[in-house]
This record gives C-alpha cells, structure tokens and sequence, in this order.
C-alpha cells in the first residue's frame, strides 16, 4: 500500500477497523491528558492534528476485511507512479471504499511540478463536470419540498424558454424551426434538453454571444443572466429526441436560484455541503486555502507535461482563486476534494442517508440512478443516463468490470467517479490535466481496482 500505517496515538490503535469516526472532542481530551506537562510539545501537535483532522475522520479499515487483497491493491501504486515517472500525470489521489470505510487512501505525484510541492490527501482540484452530480441533487431535493416537480417545463422558472428554436443541418448549412415541444427539468437532468455548449450547427451565433464551452468563472454576471441569453440562441436538437452533453445542468443552478431565492453557492452550502461536512467543497478558493489548490497540466505533443497558463479559459489555471466570484456555475464550476467528494457519494450509495442524517429521499436515489432515456435516443453502448449520472444497464455491452446499476461521471481536468451499489464500491480519482491526458488511467484504475475484490 501506498500509505505506511498510522501510529498508534495517545491510547488510540489508528490501524485497528473503526466503526464510528474519530470524534474532535474525543480526540483533544486525550491530547490534554497526555501532553498536559508539555505545553511546547501540546501546541506543535495541535496545529498539525488541526491541519489534517477533516482528511483524517474517514472511517477506514483493513482492506482484507473489505475483500481486498492489499497485495493486489499495491498494482495501484506501481501503475500511477509509473505515469509520474514517464511524465505523463502531474500527480493525482485516489480514494476506494467499501461498505462505507476506505480501503486505499493515497496521493501520488506532485501537486505542483515546479516547486515539486508533494500531493497532499487534502489537495484541492477543479472537478468541473462532477459539479453535474450534486446540483441534480439539488433539483431533486427541492422536488421532495414540492417547490418543483422535474416534469415541469423550464419555462415555468425561465419565461425566455417559452419558445425555443432548434438548427437543423441541411445542404445550404442549417436551417432554424420551432421546437416540438416545451423543454423539461427532466430533460436537462439526462442530457436530453438539446442544448449544448455552443458546438453546433448554429455555433457563430454562439460565438457572437459570448457563450462558448463550459467555463464561466471569468464571468462578471449572475449565471441566471447568461442562461436567460442561452434561451434565444439555436439548440442543436430537439427536446428529448437525443442525449446533446452542455449547459443543462448550468441552467438547473438557475433554476435552484430562482426556485430557492437563494445564490446557488449558498443553497449548495446549506443543503448539500454542510449536512454531509464538505467543509473543502467551493466554486472559488478561499484565499487561506489556494496552498492546496492542484497545479493543471497540459499534455505536450511527443511526451510530457507543462504547466498550464494563467488566465481564464478551459485549458488555463483558470480564475478559480481571483475571478469575480459572480457567476456560479452548476454545470462545471466547483473545486473539492477526494474526501468531500465521497461523503457526497457515501450519502448517495447509502440511498440517501450520511451519518444518521437522511438528505434524500431512498426512493429519490432510485430514481436518479436508473436510466430515463428511451429507445429511440441513442447512447453508449451498455450504459443509459439517469438523473445526473451515467448508469451501466448491460454488463456485456459494457464490456469492463463493474455491475449493472452502477453509476459514474467525470470532469474536464481529467477527474473520475464511480458508485457500484452491488459491490457496495465507490472509487474517487482526482488528478489536474486539460485536455485529457494521452493515457488510459481511467480504465486502468478500474480494472487494477476490481481486480483487487477476492471476496
């Protein structure tokens, strides 16, 4: 394994399987006790349990009593160190769970090559597009409210999509008709709204608006006043006629403003990051945390990597420690890390339910996590889209390991998820190069990670 073990702390085995999580009080009443006589060494330790205590309250245990063999996973280590080696990652983290305890825990590679900064378990990423996941959540928790239900149309909250017009491609370019019918929430949950990000037929009239690809943290307007824009531009299809991967969920944070009266950061704060402890979850740095913050990485042609420019834009450092800070963006604005990200994903394999707290509804789960599209709507083989996430629906067709019904997305820094509930499995993969890097880590970690199950 990549981690050491843990010492055995002021009369507490950190090795031995926990069933509770390290509480804070628990934990400082022991400090006081044996260190009261001395006071030198009492402040050092504080100030470095205090830095790494939220990283630390995970319940883990050992991976065997998990159904892992720790020989099998150390194929982990290798693998991802090898990539650091050849030049090809930066460095990264990556998180396997099981029946709600870590198995494996490790940074690999550096967070910042230049200075050659480690990657701590803390580091902060960019996780873009896994943004997608937690505003579903958010839809769907206010559908429990009643304050909205995903069949509505989008126009009940955004009047500017009352009528929308769709760009079809014939001979002499493309031509404009009326939709065929109204756009839903439940379209935008499973890609089916038509809209895109600006690639399409129409695209120089996205161009003309300013509205091109999935970054917005450069933004200087309320997200509700540039989707409210998006409404009068050509959508690449019609409603639910096929799966068209944009700004859907971006105009789902609008709605949950409009619908909450609330700052999207806000209601995702106090919905969603506070009652599952993402303590480290934002859409722009705090200024006492951009230490953490991972370095991007941009592939170079024949091999190797360098550092990504400042600036806005999608293959930048982007403005995510000094952008304006307006525009939150639902779709592919927020910044975590590994251990936020699986609470998030905890509460949603354990149907709902974190630490005694129940944020949603078991049924609610369900729902999400089944496929919505129909037949006639083509997607991957194997696998269909339910309610902010991808869900595999033919072992076969898939065609790599994991189980039907399991659930996954990713983001455009090269970051990655998976939730498999037959395996009671959560894998979190957490690493910062734009474009995708050349290398197949994603499927390699899969494979390295179900290969490891021996149970």
């Amino acid at each position: 394994m990549g981690n050491p073990p843990l010492p055995r702390l002021f009369g507490i085995d950190t090795n031995q399987q926990t069933t509770q999580p390290m509480k804070t009080l628990d934990f400082f009443s022991d400090l006081f006790s044996d260190l009261r006589s001395c006071p030198l060494l009492f402040l050092t330790i504080c100030i470095v349990s205090l830095s790494g205590l939220h990283s630390q309250d995970l319940k883990t245990a050992d991976p065997q009593a998990l159904g892992f063999s720790a020989e099998r996973l150390e194929r982990l280590d290798r693998a991802f160190d090898q990539y650091v080696a050849a030049g090809e990652l930066p460095g990264g983290l990556i998180l396997v769970a099981r029946r709600d305890q870590v198995a494996y825990y490790r940074a690999f590679g550096h967070r910042d090559l230049e200075s050659g900064a480690p990657m701590p378990e803390n580091a902060l990423f960019r996780i873009a597009s896994q943004t997608k996941a937690i505003v579903s959540v958010g839809i769907l928790l206010l559908q429990e409210e009643g304050r909205l239900l995903i069949q509505d149309p989008l126009s009940k909250y955004i009047p500017e999509f009352a009528e929308t017009i769709v760009a079809i491609n014939d001979d002499d370019g493309y031509r404009e008709e009326p939709a065929r019918r109204p756009i839903t929430l439940r379209d935008l949950l499973t890609h089916t709204s038509g809209i895109g990000y600006g690639w399409g037929p129409a695209q120089e009239k996205w161009e003309e608006a300013g509205i091109m690809g999935w970054y917005f943290a450069d933004r200087e307007e309320p997200i509700l006043e540039t989707v409210r824009r998006i409404a009068s531009l050509p959508m690449s299809a019609h409603p639910g006629e096929k799966t068209v991967y944009g700004y859907s969920t971006d105009i789902l944070g609008a709605v949950i403003e409009v619908v909450s009266g609330q700052s999207l950061d806000v209601f995702l704060r106090e919905r969603v990051f506070e009652p599952l402890g993402m303590e480290d979850t934002f859409f722009y740095v705090p200024p006492d945390k951009v230490g953490r913050l991972a370095t991007v990485y941009n592939p170079q042609e024949g091999g190797g990597l360098k550092r990504a420019p400042d600036g806005a834009g999608m293959n930048t450092q982007g403005n995510y420690v000094k952008g304006p800070r307006k525009s939150f963006s639902g779709g592919a604005g927020l910044v975590s890390t590994a251990a936020d990200y699986y609470r998030f994903l905890q509460m949603m394999e354990n149907r709902g339910s974190y630490n005694g707290k129940q944020l949603l509804s078991p049924r609610t789960v369900d729902l999400m996590t089944v496929n919505h599209l129909g037949e006639n709507v083509a997607y991957s083989a194997g696998r269909g889209f339910g309610l902010g996430f991808e869900v595999v629906t033919d072992m076969g067709r898939h065609g790599t390991y994991g189980s039907e019904g399991s659930y996954r997305w990713g983001g455009a820094y090269h970051s990655t998820y998976w939730v498999d509930p037959a395996e009671e499995l959560i894998v979190v993969y957490f690493t910062q190069v734009r474009p995708n890097a050349r290398v197949p880590d994603h499927a390699l970690l899969r494979n390295l990670v179900y290969q490891a199950l021996v149970d």
